[in-house]
């Protein structure tokens, strides 16, 4: 399983993204796919953010059963505390 979720990114990377996945919500894209492919659709949404931020979930062999990556400006920081990733809030 594989979940990629921007917010305000550019029309033309969202529509990149809907051509491999499925938008069930606004700028939220699910689909099944390899590590190569998973790798390309973020090299994508790297190369095409702009000023937005995105999260990448997928399904891993980890205590949690996924992991993830994230890109641009957000208050909610990635953290691994014990081997376990966890989400750290920057303040206002």
């Amino acid at each position: 399983m594989l979940v990629i979720v921007l917010e305000s990114v550019p029309a033309r990377l969202t529509g990149r993204l809907a051509i491999w996945m499925l938008e069930v919500r606004s700028g939220v894209f699910v689909g099944d796919y390899s590590q190569k492919v998973r790798e390309m659709l973020w090299s994508q949404v790297q190369r095409d953010i702009g000023d937005g931020n995105a999260v990448m979930m997928w399904s891993a062999v980890t205590e949690t059963g996924f992991d993830f990556s994230t890109l641009g400006k957000n208050r909610r920081i990635p953290k691994e505390m014990d081997g376990v990733r966890l989400i750290s809030f920057l303040s206002e």
